[in-house]
């Protein structure tokens, strides 16, 4: 007790059936923490600074029955843990930084009569946490005749709860809530929206969701040249939308937007553009979107000639045809199991343009395919295995992947690390290849190619599209498999160099990666 500790001790004798470990600034639980107490029934860490759970950090633990872990600064928990400890029945998380709970964060719980995620950070959670509980659906009879506890006492209060339509089911839940669960608390409040704040779930009455509507009073504007002209969008949603302007000139003249809340369901959006141009001519598409869809409306933006002597030129086309789209895409952010892609297209119709994922493991013939609406420009993938080519691939609507509109990559094999602290699988993306003749390309390396990776692939690029240039027909250009990949061309090692092969203790000693260019 109130003791800096730092971490947990590792001669804890075996037969101890009780710990309390409170104060003592604990950061994290690694794997394995208490593995070697077997007989462990009763583990307190109150109080601690406990940031990081390790999936792992059970295991060995298939006598705990009661954990808490009060006051401590965890944001998310390692659900499947639980699946170390069938008989744990008191969990107490209260006064932690919870902002997510699963769907299935509950199923390995079954034996659990007390549960605490009261004071937290969760704002929104869906009623299906709690009816696909195992626990909550065993019947009471079932119960006793095994001699089990039938009613479990669950605690929510003193959450930051934002009672719009995404909370509809789950207050509809507590309002309904019955044996096996009793509410330590029923007197649920609302932290927001503010026409619901401070209100009690009993209270207020909530919408269900719906996708935006999307509309313009004027979609035909014409200005004479130098004018402020005022786009506005008018859009209708539950929930509230996100609301972004696409139009040709938007890398370079990045015009002023302002967004006006008229009531709960309805934003006003105004695209201003000061001093009218030539340039500034064409289609302004104003797109919404939320969760459970996206809708958009296109306002046509003219400049009136002030001598009919001298008309107007034609304005420049927004977008290209689709056949010469333009999509660019890349890695924006790389978590725990997977990427998250994005990618920008340039295409004819923006507004009712859809597009297709094409992902799956480098070598398979067949891709898994994902089907993204108009106006959603990101997508993330999880479970990603180790040590494994991917590529991934978007398109518009329902055609076959084109070069240059594919990302290869390879995850790295850390093992160890992963298995320590969770860390990122890595992917490392090194670009060995920008190819001129396709608007985006891309190929990865592995962690450990050579520093001069980068400079050797692009001399060896310049001197294969130099031949290339000498050739006819309809060679595949750019792509991944026209480079041949991996050690086939000695990429980043000198033409004279063989690749090597390495004993696995090599391998484990740098992080496991491949040795070779991909």
């Amino acid at each position: 007790m109130e003791t800096s500790m730092g971490q947990i001790p590792e001669d804890i004798p075996p037969d101890f059936t009780k710990i309390r470990i409170e104060n003592c600034h604990l950061t994290e639980l690694p794997r394995r923490s208490f593995s070697k107490v077997s007989a462990l029934e009763f583990l307190w860490l109150n109080f601690n600074e406990i940031t990081l759970m390790n999936i792992n950090c059970l295991e060995g633990l298939a006598s705990l029955t009661e954990l808490r872990l009060q006051g401590n600064k965890l944001t998310s928990v390692p659900w499947t843990a639980f699946q170390d400890t069938p008989k744990l029945k008191i969990l107490d998380l209260k006064h932690n930084r919870l902002e997510v709970l699963p769907e299935d964060a509950l199923r390995h719980l079954t034996a659990l009569t007390y549960l605490d995620l009261s004071f937290n950070k969760l704002s929104v959670i869906s009623k299906d946490v709690f009816i696909s509980w195992p626990l909550y659906q065993t019947a009471e009879k079932a119960w006793g005749k095994e001699g089990l506890v039938s009613n479990v006492v669950l605690a929510l209060h003193n959450n930051p709860w934002l009672c719009d339509c995404r909370l509809t089911g789950f207050v509809e839940f507590i309002r309904t809530v019955s044996t096996p669960i009793i509410l330590m608390n029923s007197y649920l409040m609302c932290s927001g929206p503010a026409s619901k704040a401070d209100m009690f779930f009993h209270e207020i009455q909530l919408k269900t969701c719906m996708a935006p509507v999307a509309s313009a009073p004027e979609t035909n504007i014409t200005l004479p040249l130098g004018a402020n002209a005022t786009l506005t969008c008018l859009v209708t949603a539950r929930p509230g939308p996100t609301i972004e302007w696409m139009y040709s000139l938007k890398i370079i003249r990045g015009f002023a937007v302002t967004e006006t809340q008229v009531d709960t369901e309805t934003v006003t959006s105004q695209l201003v553009i000061p001093s009218l141009r030539l340039t500034d001519r064409g289609l302004y598409t104003c797109m919404a979107n939320n969760f459970i869809g996206n809708s958009s409306v296109s306002i046509m933006v003219n400049i009136s000639s002030s001598s009919s002597s001298a008309p107007l030129p034609p304005p420049v086309p927004m977008f290209a045809s689709d056949e010469n789209a333009y999509i660019d895409i890349r890695i924006a952010k790389q978590t725990v199991y997977g990427i998250t892609l994005e990618w920008y297209a340039v295409t004819d119709n923006p507004t009712e343009t859809w597009f297709t994922i094409h992902f799956g493991k480098y070598d398979s013939p067949k891709k898994e395919m994902i089907y993204i609406g108009p106006g959603i420009n990101s997508y993330s993938v999880s479970d990603l295995l180790p040590v494994t080519k991917y590529e991934v691939c978007v398109t518009l609507k329902n055609h076959p992947p084109r070069e240059g509109q594919c990302i290869v990559f390879v995850t790295g094999s850390d093992i160890s690390e992963l298995e320590q602290r969770e860390r990122l699988i890595h992917i490392v993306v090194i670009v060995c290849a920008m190819v001129l003749a396709v608007p985006a390309g891309m190929y990865a390396c592995t962690t450990e190619a050579r520093f001069n990776c980068v400079e050797r692939c692009v001399d060896l690029w310049k001197e294969r599209r130099l031949h290339r240039g000498n050739l006819q027909g309809t060679e595949r250009q750019g792509t991944f498999d026209s480079l041949q990949a991996t050690s086939d061309e000695g990429l980043c090692k000198d033409s004279e160099e063989k690749p090597k092969k390495r004993g696995k203790s090599e391998e484990r000693s740098k992080g496991g990666s491949a040795a070779h260019l991909y």
